[in-house]
């Protein structure tokens, strides 16, 4: 497969997901959003967009460069733990925006945060570029988890 075609593949199927994401985030975060109590260090609403669409190209260059290392000799093993970290992105959308249930949502980015962690491992091991390309990743979530629990907290969801 020429390289092109496993760029735009890597890139686009973590965009797509992100963009289906926001499909239920845009749902609620014009109205009961505005209504809930956030922490003081939440960021402006115009931000997420941008820091998310920037996340999902990293992490469709990270999943690209450990592609072209032939996924260390495992690529059952890198697929199977990118397409998880990607289904537990989606599924924290679902949860907190979706369905308005922060708590769940707080869980579930517990799970999603070392879906990320063991991709980043996983990842720095057969290319350190792609083990790099994650850390912005999972320091984002990182934070969203603490908006998160602040959100459960300040709420009492």
């Amino acid at each position: 497969m020429p390289k092109i075609v496993k760029l735009l593949i890597s890139v686009l199927v973590p965009l797509v997901i992100g963009f289906a994401g926001g499909i239920f985030t845009s749902s609620s975060v014009n109205n009961w959003y505005t209504t809930i109590n956030k922490p003081s260090f939440t960021p402006p609403g115009w931000l997420f967009g941008p820091a998310w669409t920037l996340l999902y190209i990293l992490m469709g260059l990270a999943f690209y460069f450990a592609w072209l290392k032939g996924f260390g000799g495992n690529p059952s093993l890198c697929i199977s733990i990118f397409a998880v970290q990607l289904i537990l992105n989606f599924l924290w959308s679902i949860l907190f925006f979706g369905l308005k249930a922060p708590l769940y949502a707080f869980v579930e980015i517990v799970f999603l945060w070392v879906a990320i962690l063991i991709n980043v491992i996983v990842f720095f091991r057969v290319s350190r570029v792609s083990g790099i390309l994650l850390l912005p990743y999972i320091l984002w979530v990182s934070f969203a988890s603490a908006l998160n629990l602040g959100v459960v907290l300040l709420n009492k969801f």
